[in-house]
């Protein structure tokens, strides 16, 4: 029996272990986590082999490159894409990680599906299908386009590049309405250009849709004239395609640049703000124990600097008045002045995972600096008392108080 507990103890350690590496890993390959040395090295390898892969791509086109180069631009294009099949498969190892509300099939499937699951295994595989299937080295080698998709993985080190995928978000209902637009246009003129240059040139406009090459190229304002009208109805209807062609290109492009001022004006309009007002916002959710549950906002004894401007109460937004009972689950939101003649502070929220430093490692035993402060520990959706002898877990959130010192006197 004893022997039993054992090893059913010596399993429940190896797969703690086992988990916390994983997570380790899922650090490391995750972008943007740089928290350990060794995820600073990982993200700069992973740009570095990037950035040589499309470079090789592009080289190789060259005969001068090839005759010179040849061979160390396939040796350097061979490496890099062992590096992306070696890190397709940390991260299906560590899927799990991604999507810890999956189970570990579930999470590695989700994984695969995905868009950057796809991008992943077409930047890798393309390269060793010629191998087993050679007759299809020309199209396996047009795959191998994914990889510059590929550099949207590095759109997550700079947040100003979000920007353009912000707006496409907000703007894509506008956008769709728009493209749909441009396509019903496009078959009209198609349909009206093959009435009126059937007779005149049978041989181009055979059909309908034989005009949808000629109304893209003039509605898109590109115009190539290896298709054009030749008769006199049909140049005045191009004319009239072409010029309705400018407006209706400029409508996705007047969205899209609309959306940039919106979201521009809108960051802005944040910063100033924060710092013009100094106004302060914090969300506070009351639970059954708390003290204030069940009391009036007048009875709280809240300092004059700060009020409760919102409750969010299930579904409905309410407007709080003095005499406005505070209910269990309730979503409060409050608002304070900020007091400049105060030494600014920070307060950070820190999320531990199975990886981090801190997991398992007593509050007393942690390294941080003498001007930050660890005041509360929320373990299970339960606030804790940071005392020395608490023990960092994995999956608490771990709030710092820290000091900006600007003019210190050792």
């Amino acid at each position: 029996m004893t022997k039993s507990k054992g090893n059913d103890s010596g399993k429940h350690k190896l797969f703690v272990m086992s988990k916390a590496f994983r997570a380790k890993i899922f650090n490391m390959v995750s972008v943007g986590v740089i928290d350990e040395p060794i995820n600073r090295f990982y993200d700069v390898i992973s740009i570095i082999a990037l950035l040589l892969n499309l470079f090789c791509a592009f080289a190789v086109t060259f005969d001068n490159m090839m005759e010179r180069y040849g061979k160390l631009l396939l040796v350097i294009e061979a490496i890099t894409t062992f590096f992306f099949a070696v890190d397709y498969v940390l991260r299906l190892i560590t899927a799990n990680e991604l999507y810890p509300k999956e189970t570990e099939k579930g999470a590695i499937v989700r994984y695969v599906f995905s868009f950057t699951g796809l991008i992943d295994l077409l930047s890798f595989l393309p390269y060793y299908l010629p191998v087993f299937f050679p007759a299809g080295t020309a199209v396996f080698r047009m795959f191998r386009i994914a990889r510059i998709l590929r550099l949207f993985r590095i759109n997550s080190y700079y947040d100003q590049m979000n920007v353009i995928t912000e707006i496409l978000s907000r703007k894509k209902q506008q956008l769709m309405a728009s493209v749909f637009i441009i396509l019903i246009l496009m078959m009209g003129s198609s349909l009206c250009m093959y009435s009126v240059e059937h007779e005149a040139q049978p041989e181009v406009f055979q059909n309908a849709f034989s005009g949808i090459w000629w109304s893209a190229s003039t509605l898109l304002t590109v115009g190539y004239g290896d298709i054009y009208p030749v008769t006199t109805l049909g140049k005045i209807l191009g004319i009239f395609i072409a010029f309705l062609g400018v407006g209706m290109v400029a409508i996705p492009t007047g969205i899209i640049s609309a959306g940039f001022v919106e979201q521009y004006q809108r960051l802005k309009s944040i910063g100033d703000f924060t710092e013009e007002e100094n106004i302060h916002f914090i969300r506070v959710k009351l639970s059954a124990g708390d003290r204030w549950t069940g009391k009036k906002i007048v009875d709280l004894g809240l300092p004059k600097d700060v009020m409760i401007v919102a409750i969010q109460r299930v579904k409905e937004t309410i407007i709080p008045r003095g005499d406005t009972v505070l209910n269990p689950g309730d979503l409060i939101v409050m608002c304070a002045e900020k007091t400049k003649d105060v030494q600014p502070v920070e307060i950070k929220e820190i999320v531990i995972n199975e990886g981090h430093s801190w997991n398992g490692t007593a509050i007393r035993d942690i390294d941080i600096s003498r001007q930050s402060f660890i005041f509360m520990v929320r373990r299970n959706g339960k606030a804790m008392v940071p005392k020395g002898g608490l023990t960092i877990k994995a999956g608490d959130t771990v709030l710092l108080y820290g000091k900006h010192v600007q003019n210190e006197n050792v």
